[in-house]
């Protein structure tokens, strides 16, 4: 594409975003936000039954979030329940706003809302294929939105990464890493590379840690000033049986904060030796139930946690 695109006949059309809207003003936080990756909410158009793997649930949010006669509507509903569940601040998956469908009105509803629901983006969480103009565009939307981080993949780092990089640093964006399907730390510090501090970081997933098999703390610990955000995530120990979900036959259970095998106390006391101050993001993305509740509770969990480290 070249630009974000208005469907209003008359309405303005830009190849550079910035030329649309003045860009959402970031401000730097002194302390942790406790935020929610809205990714969480993957089944929910589904009817929390993803029996075919994230695709499924992924495709079935863009198709929902994706036309403008019901943006607003829809992205409205979901916002009000994030913010009735405490939240004050989420990480914004791409399914819900993704650079290659948003039009200049989508951006404008999403502003709108977010200002309206007194919720600030942390990050913006996706996989950004193709090459650097894939980048350039996923990085106008996150200015015009006001967000410092793009959390999750992308593929022209991988495989230009002088260009991506000049392109990150020219729309102010840092990419923090968020490991997958790295087995050992060591993967993630190799993918990582050296160089690029001011642009390229880690987004470290807990959940993803502890099913690979790897310690989230060591992590940490190891990583330090390379942790850009952190997808507080836990899940339980893998099942005996198999199920027939993906994501629980892997080991990727996702439960409420608390209740599984990832020592989460002593990440979030990490984090405060740190003084780590980017976004903690409550993850939680189960396949057959809708987790506001567990969300909830997790928040509840966090905020107690880190107020009496």
């Amino acid at each position: 594409m070249g630009g974000f695109k208005s469907q209003s006949p008359t309405g303005p059309k830009s190849a550079g975003f910035g030329t649309v809207f003045t860009p959402a003003p970031r401000t730097p936080s002194p302390s942790p936000s406790f935020s929610v990756v809205t990714a969480c909410y993957v089944a929910r158009e589904i009817g929390y039954r993803m029996d075919k793997g994230w695709p499924q649930g992924e495709n079935a949010v863009i198709a929902w979030f994706s036309p403008l006669g019901t943006y607003e509507r829809r992205l409205d509903a979901l916002l009000g329940e994030i913010r009735g569940l405490g939240f004050r601040a989420v990480d914004l998956w791409a399914a819900h706003l993704h650079w290659k469908w948003a039009t200049i009105e989508h951006i404008a509803v999403a502003r709108t809302l977010l200002a309206a629901h007194g919720l600030a983006v942390r990050s913006y969480a996706g996989w950004v294929g193709g090459g650097v103009e894939e980048l350039e565009e996923a990085c106008s939307l996150c200015n015009a939105l006001g967000v410092p981080i793009i959390a999750g993949h992308i593929q022209s780092f991988t495989d230009d990464r002088a260009r991506a990089a000049a392109v990150l640093r020219r729309h102010r964006i840092v990419y923090a890493i968020e490991n997958h399907t790295e087995p050992t730390l060591a993967a993630v510090i190799e993918r990582l590379g050296s160089g690029d501090e001011d642009v390229v970081g880690v987004a470290l997933d807990t959940g993803w840690c502890a099913t690979r098999g790897w310690d989230p703390v060591e992590g940490l610990r190891v990583l330090g000033p390379r942790v850009k955000a952190v997808h507080l995530k836990d899940v339980r120990a893998r099942r005996a049986e198999k199920t027939g979900f993906e994501f629980i036959d892997m080991g990727h259970e996702t439960c409420r904060p608390g209740e599984g095998v990832v020592p989460l106390v002593e990440v979030l006391r990490v984090l405060k030796e740190q003084g780590f101050s980017g976004p903690i993001a409550v993850e939680h993305e189960p396949e057959l139930f809708d987790p506001s509740e567990d969300l909830r509770a997790g928040l509840a969990f966090v905020r107690e946690t880190w107020a009496r480290l």
